[in-house]
């Protein structure tokens, strides 16, 4: 059983670049390990870092100003190979939502299945989240996945689109093994009535 996602009011760190793809989110280089923790120490790694090891202080992750669960990402967020590791590094460094105007399928794919919800929202409304959490860096969102809205401090709300089955999971904090489990009653049922 993977942690239960109902509701989150956070505020975010904003990433408003474009076409980031898995190599940027999780360089090859790490991807010696099929464990999946310590992957949040190398998210954005190349981006986060000098070659010294050193944080590049403009960087929004080396921000102390910005912080939260949830991660604001410019269009076509996940693009590139199909790592399953750039959403292992993303929820290991504390994320729970992506938001972006549009995602890489596999990225969506295999975000859903770690527990990590892609928010995909409109173009303005995206533009609307980075413009207050600009001015003001605490903001708060709140995503609610039993609604499926997110909505914004000064209470602009859009709506999102989210498969019924990975929604299930997300609520009750199932993975593909637990959801069959949960239908064991059904499932018992539905063999005796064909005996």
């Amino acid at each position: 059983m993977k942690e239960n996602f109902k509701t989150l009011t956070s505020s975010c760190v904003p990433v408003a670049i474009e076409n980031v793809d898995t190599d940027q989110i999780i360089p090859a280089r790490f991807l010696k390990t099929t464990t999946r923790e310590g992957f949040g120490d190398n998210l954005f790694r190349d981006w986060r870092y000098d070659n010294n090891n050193q944080p590049k202080p403009d960087f929004v992750l080396n921000n102390p100003t910005y912080s939260g669960k949830i991660l604001a990402a410019g269009k076509n967020f996940g693009c590139g190979s199909s790592r399953e590791h750039a959403a292992w590094a993303i929820y290991d460094a504390g994320f729970r939502v992506v938001i972006s105007s549009f995602f890489a399928d596999i990225f969506k794919g295999n975000a859903l299945n770690n527990n990590l919800l892609p928010v995909q929202v409109s173009e303005p409304f995206l533009a609307r989240l980075f413009e207050l959490v600009e001015k003001k860096p605490a903001s708060p969102i709140t995503v609610n996945l039993e609604t499926q809205t997110v909505t914004l401090a000064d209470g602009t709300a859009e709506s999102f689109d989210i498969n019924p089955y990975k929604k299930a999971c997300l609520i009750n904090g199932y993975d593909d093994i637990d959801y069959l489990l949960s239908l064991k009653e059904e499932i018992k049922a539905f063999e005796m009535a064909r005996v």
